[in-house]
């Protein structure tokens, strides 16, 4: 696996005066170089995708700077931050979504398992296959509510019938849609309301096991009930999978993830445990962003 780069004493501790409170946010809007405040703990461990001073540039307009981080295996990591901060683009990073954008350029390193993402070599369609991706919309496929499920099953090549419906079992009891579901499997996905269609979008991602389970926004549509059964059903796969979630509810990320990464126009600003960076964050303006006095 590539080693992340040299990690200075800057990055794992207080940051640099010059940087701290709102001089920090103060110098990113300048374009001025920050160093991120990373927190020790989020070196420990294996990770399963490693950033290295990794850019990216929608045309002539950059998007993300120099964002150097690593994403705890089977771990929830939370990416925070106020509308237009990079959060979002650095999830669709990871699965190269962003390249069906015209004009988008990278620069930097990015890794799932040691594989370089962004190597020429690399097959996306492949890479695809490896991360689950559920929408802030839900998206199902017009098809039976068992099709969506096992859709990525079947374009592997898999047709036993009795693989697919242990399958499809395994994924809605997950996403806790099985007993609302199983009596109606041959129905369309349309029929099923708003939250359980995004709960259907969740098992047909991890129906076929992805390495990691990146989520944009999946409750920012849903009613609080529904909110809280993805949230149940994150919090049941922590250990086992490995999920990105990026929100703009401070309680949601507190609640459902191991790790957060606070984001301010485009660069890493903070990122260590969620208990720390919601109770005792390196960073005067991270603590004033997450309750509410900033951003």
């Amino acid at each position: 696996m590539s080693a992340m780069p040299t990690i200075s004493r800057l990055t794992v501790g207080l940051a640099p005066p010059e940087q701290s409170g709102s001089s920090f946010i103060d110098a990113i809007k300048a374009g001025k170089p920050v160093v991120s405040a990373i927190h020790p703990a989020t070196l420990a461990g294996e990770q399963i995708v490693q950033v290295s001073d990794f850019s990216l540039w929608y045309g002539k307009s950059q998007a993300l700077y120099g964002v150097t981080m690593g994403y705890p295996k089977n771990k929830v990591t939370a990416m925070i931050g106020p509308s237009g901060c990079g959060k979002s683009t650095q999830l669709r990073s990871i699965n190269r979504l962003n390249d069906l954008i015209e004009g988008v350029r990278v620069s930097g390193k990015m890794t799932l398992s040691g594989d370089d993402v962004y190597s020429p070599q690399t097959d996306v369609i492949t890479l695809r296959k490896r991360l689950g991706m559920v929408f802030q919309k839900s998206n199902p496929f017009p098809m039976s509510i068992f099709d969506n499920v096992v859709y990525g099953l079947r374009i592997d090549g898999e047709r036993r019938k009795s693989v697919l419906a242990d399958a499809c079992e395994a994924a809605l009891r997950s996403a806790a849609l099985w007993d609302e579901a199983k009596d109606r499997l041959k129905n369309s996905a349309m029929s099923l309301s708003g939250g359980q269609q995004q709960r259907l979008c969740i098992a047909r991602a991890i129906a076929a096991e992805p390495e990691v389970l990146l989520m944009d926004e999946p409750c920012s549509a849903l009613d609080p009930i529904a909110t809280l059964k993805i949230e149940e059903f994150i919090r049941s796969i922590a250990g086992r999978i490995t999920v990105v979630i990026v929100t703009h509810n401070m309680q949601q990320a507190a609640r459902v993830s191991d790790f957060t990464a606070f984001m301010y126009l485009g660069r890493l600003v903070e990122y260590g445990p969620t208990a720390d960076i919601f109770q005792n964050p390196i960073l005067a303006e991270t603590e004033s962003y997450v309750t509410g006095r900033f951003g």
